[in-house]
This record gives C-alpha cells, structure tokens and sequence, in this order.
C-alpha cells in the first residue's frame, strides 16, 4: 500500500499544530509555565512606559529574559509570588516583546506580544495600525493584580500642589510617595531627572479623575487640565496674536511628559531635536534666510547662545514656542529680522 499522500493545505495545518504545540510547551518539549495577564496582545500605549503581568508557578524559575525589539536585559525573579510585574521600556511604533522564564538555564515557559506606542509628536506613530486597539486596565477587574495593589485610587492620591506640600514630601515629613496606591504599579513614570509637580508629589487625582469615562482618563483638550495651576501661561499665551500649533489644539502633552522626563521643561526630547521631529526641513542645522541676504543659512544648533551663557543655541533662542505677537513667533518684541539679529549681532552696522 502506497503511503498517503499529503497536500499543501495539509502540510501547511499539521505545521501550524507543531508551532502551537512548541509555544505552548517550553523549547525542549516541557510544558509552558509562564502565563501573560497582562497586556493583550496588540495593545495601544500613549507612553513609553508598559506595566506587564506574567504567571508562574511558585519555585519554577530564576530569572526572566525580556526581549524588547531585540534589546534584552534580565531580571530576577521575586520569591513566593505567583505574580510577576515589570516595567517595560517601550519606543514609538510597534513593540516587539517577549518574555522567557529560565531554571538552571533551561526554559521552563515564554510568552510573546506586541503592543503600539502612539505618538501625537511622531506623524508615522499617530495612526493605529489595523487589530491594534487600546485596553484600558482600570476598566476591568483583575482578581491577579487585586491580591498585592489597591485598583482604586484614595484620597492619598490628591494633594494640594503647592511648594510647601512639595518641599514636605522631599523632606520626608510629608505623606510619602508610597502612601499613594498609583505609586506601586507607575513608580516608573517619575524614574527622570525632571518630574511634573502633581507627579512629584502623586498628586494623580489632580489631572486623572476617576469619574472619567474610560476611568482615570485626562478631560480633553488636556490644555483644560494644565491651565488649572498654569494660570499665568494661559492669560500670557491668549493675549498673543499667534499661537503654535499644539498650544492652539489644547494638546500641551505633544511636547511635554505630563510626568517626567530627561531634558528640562519635561520635553520628551532635547529642545532642537524636538522642534526637528515636526519642522523636518530644518534638520542640516542651518536656517535658510529669506531672499539673497544669507546663501549658507543661520545655524540652529551645535554652538553657544549669545543671549543665554553656557546655554546651546536651538530654535527657542529665536522662536517661542508657545506664542507671539510675531507670526513667526519670535521671542523678542521686534519689527522686523533685521532688529531680531541685532539682539545677538550687536556689534554690526
């Protein structure tokens, strides 16, 4: 009797129950012990920041490899918990991840996921790619988590934002960071050198309010929630003439970290390459003058500001970037470029 012969429609489903068989026992044929709680696959994410879930058996690994778009650090595993949370570090776009747990360097179970990091700052990351979609944690309830944190925020987590409550809490006499029930699960978003004041202090409930439908969401245009204590920079900024675009949109969170950040300002990035990701054209350094006066341009970057010592020339040595009287949005009051390249070239006729 002649063997059966297969087709290719077959041969394509018996590797497909080969491939769902392996990921569902470890590497060498064992079976998985790691389960992933949290995040669903093809999440949506506003930050760079991902809090993730994973299960396991109690005394069945070391350690966890986590590879993120190839990138991969190691972390121990935390004793007599069934639970595992990690903050993950994540980039504009797609987000490849995957989490392998490992015994006396044998796999004992993995999982993998990816998830999409919007950015309103990044044109290419603004869209959400088809079966990508955002999960709202806060709306369900996680019996997993439930057992170690407190899901709802308290009256811990609203504090009066001022210098006194700020300078209180740095000095430890305050109510500490952990008395908030957010700090447990986000501590990672204030881990920068510069953190917004009500995320100081986890004052979360100054800006999320959880009587917001999704739950915690932030009222849109989130300019409404900034102009609450930034009282000056509103009547300052509506009595400009001209406004730049995400100060007009009400959207102060395309260029600012509404929690912390590495460069000053909480901008997401260094001032001149944050101007560049919006204002492409202007990334060779040089700015192109107007007309036959200039043929090399004015350079935007890489040398010392004349006006402010010790400080590097970028885009806001010229430009405000909020608003103006000027529709070019120069930071000085003058009538024209000539009287603008005066403030710094002084000692030309």
């Amino acid at each position: 009797m002649k063997p059966a012969a297969f087709s290719g429609r077959g041969i394509h489903f018996i590797l497909s129950v080969c491939i769902v068989l392996l990921f569902h026992a470890g590497v060498d044929g064992s079976e998985n012990m790691m389960t992933l709680y949290y995040p669903p696959d093809k999440s949506v994410m506003e930050f760079g920041l991902l809090e993730v879930v994973v299960g396991l058996p109690q005394g069945s690994a070391e350690r966890l490899e986590i590879t993120v778009n190839k990138k991969k650090n190691v972390r121990t595993i935390e004793k007599d918990r069934p639970y595992q949370c990690l903050s993950v570090r994540t980039a504009p776009g797609v987000n490849s991840i995957g989490i392998v747990a490992v015994k006396e360097n044998r796999t004992v179970g993995s999982v993998a996921f990816t998830v999409f990091q919007r950015s309103d700052l990044i044109g290419q990351y603004r869209d959400v790619p088809p079966g990508y979609r955002k999960d709202y944690f806060h709306m369900k309830s996680h019996d997993e988590c439930s057992r170690c944190h407190t899901l709802s925020a308290t009256s811990d987590d609203r504090k009066p934002v001022t210098l006194k409550t700020y300078l209180q809490m740095a000095s430890g006499k305050g109510v500490s960071a952990k008395a908030s029930t957010c700090y447990s699960c986000h501590k990672g978003l204030t881990d920068y050198p510069y953190v917004h004041g009500p995320a100081s202090l986890w004052s979360c409930l100054s800006c999320h309010s959880p009587s917001a439908d999704p739950v915690y969401s932030v009222e849109q245009p989130v300019a409404n929630v900034c102009y609450t204590c930034h009282t000056e920079q509103k009547r300052d900024w509506a009595e400009k003439k001209y406004q730049h675009g995400p100060v007009t949109l009400g959207q102060c969170t395309i260029c600012h970290s509404p929690h912390g950040s590495a460069n000053p300002f909480n901008l997401y990035k260094p001032t001149w390459n944050l101007c560049i990701t919006c204002h492409a054209e202007k990334a060779t350094g040089e700015h192109v003058l107007s007309g036959d006066f200039s043929s090399g341009g004015h350079p935007t970057h890489n040398r010392m500001d004349p006006l402010r010592p010790g400080k590097e020339l970028t885009c806001a040595s010229c430009h405000n970037p909020h608003a103006s009287d000027s529709r070019h949005l120069w930071a000085f009051k003058v009538d024209n470029v000539f009287q603008l390249c005066l403030k710094c070239h002084k000692d030309k006729p």
